[in-house]
């Protein structure tokens, strides 16, 4: 009897895209040092959490949007436009000068059209991979895929900080853009994934949203949006605050560790089945953000485990919770999946960038990731009594 062959999954569009991906996010990832500009403008924790929350605020909102241009226009052309914008808007940044109060909105309003950039390339890109994953590997491929971004997670704030460090705010800005521009430049010439017909499904956005089984996994993204406001918008103000030179490795640490799990790990999910594996990367992720409140105790120390434990766990929930969702649904409401998907990330994102930064304003940040650490246990209560029973 002949061994079964396993679908090819490494094809050349795969790789390149997920390179084009690695710089986007690399983009992206730069913001994690943001931070550090408004504070050194004159901003508090508060002002931290209502700038950064603009930009996931402007991806929730757009999200519908986005989700059906996707499924209209076609997801390499969504991806173009959306990396066009992750090129061109932090050079808007290099016109901010003075107190933060004097250039408080318009930096809103930039930080605002800067998240729909985002959420576009976020979505087509995840839209895109998995019309060409085969689905006997999707756990796989989604999470290889991902691996790449997650690279540009601590590429970007490494490079962010190290321009910020020996030639200021300036440089910090023009190497977002540069990164932008490699990842549009490296997409152009793959090929469409997907080509809308003139057939129109009934299934629209909101009508996907309200089904229970989607709204539930939406509801978890949410929750692991809001734990990823903590470590994506407040780690570094906070190790500066304990006087840590290095503060990318928080992030070098959680890229390491979430790419680690899904070299070593990928095939895992497929094998044994997604629910079996979210539960216990629910866990490290909230106990990664529980273990920063002891950032003032052990320093460089607690911050590399603190994102070596959300690392693993982010390196399994993610590529999981996106298997479950967009298994096996047809190509015609895929990005609307994905966005619902996403969206749930970024609103979660965005209500934890303001409500954190105002529990850290009056208790600390002890508080702030204490509270971080918590929803993703909640998560946990709600997937075990409520999520489950649906996987296929």
């Amino acid at each position: 009897m002949e061994a079964k062959v396993a679908p090819k999954l490494y094809t050349k569009t795969f790789v390149q895209f997920a390179i084009s991906n690695l710089f986007t996010v690399s983009s992206f990832g730069t913001f994690f040092i943001f931070p550090l500009f408004i504070t050194a403008y004159g901003g508090g924790k508060a002002d931290i959490g209502i700038i950064m929350g603009a930009f996931a605020l402007s991806s929730v909102l757009c999200r519908p949007w986005i989700s059906e241009m996707i499924d209209r226009i076609g997801r390499k052309r969504s991806y173009t436009i959306g990396c066009l914008t992750m090129t061109l808007m932090p050079l808007v940044y290099l016109v901010f000068r003075g107190n933060i109060q004097e250039i408080y909105l318009p930096l809103v309003v930039v930080r605002l059209i800067h998240g729909i950039g985002l959420a576009i390339c976020f979505t087509a890109s995840f839209t895109y991979i998995a019309d060409v994953l085969p689905r006997e590997r999707i756990n796989e491929g989604i999470g290889m895929f991902g691996a790449a971004g997650l690279v540009g997670l601590a590429l970007g704030p490494f490079a962010g900080e190290a321009m910020i460090r020996e030639f200021g705010f300036t440089s910090f800005f023009l190497i977002s853009a540069a990164f932008g521009t490699a990842g549009f430049v490296l997409h152009l010439p793959l090929p469409e994934s997907f080509r809308p017909t003139r057939v129109v499904t009934s299934r629209s956005f909101f009508s996907l949203l309200v089904e229970e089984r989607i709204f539930l996994v939406a509801l978890l993204a949410f929750l692991f949006g809001f734990g990823l406001a903590a470590s994506s918008n407040f780690v570094s103000p906070f190790a500066k605050e304990e006087g840590i030179s290095i503060v990318s490795l928080y992030y070098i640490s959680y890229s390491v560790a979430a790419v680690s799990t899904r070299l070593l790990g990928g095939r895992i999910a497929d094998r044994v089945g997604e629910d079996r594996v979210i539960p216990y990367a629910m866990v490290l992720t909230g106990l990664g953000l529980l273990f920063l409140t002891l950032l003032g105790v052990g320093a460089n120390v607690v911050l590399i485990l603190s994102g070596v434990l959300s690392g693993c766990g982010h390196g399994f929930l993610f590529p999981c919770l996106n298997a479950f969702i967009i298994r096996d649904e047809p190509a015609q409401v895929r990005g609307k999946i994905t966005g619902i998907f996403t969206g749930g990330i970024d609103a979660g994102s965005f209500l934890g960038s303001i409500v954190l930064g105002y529990i850290g304003q009056a208790g600390g940040y002890g508080a702030l990731f204490l509270t971080a650490g918590i929803a993703l246990f909640i998560s946990l209560f709600i997937y075990q009594g409520r999520v489950r029973h649906y996987q296929a």
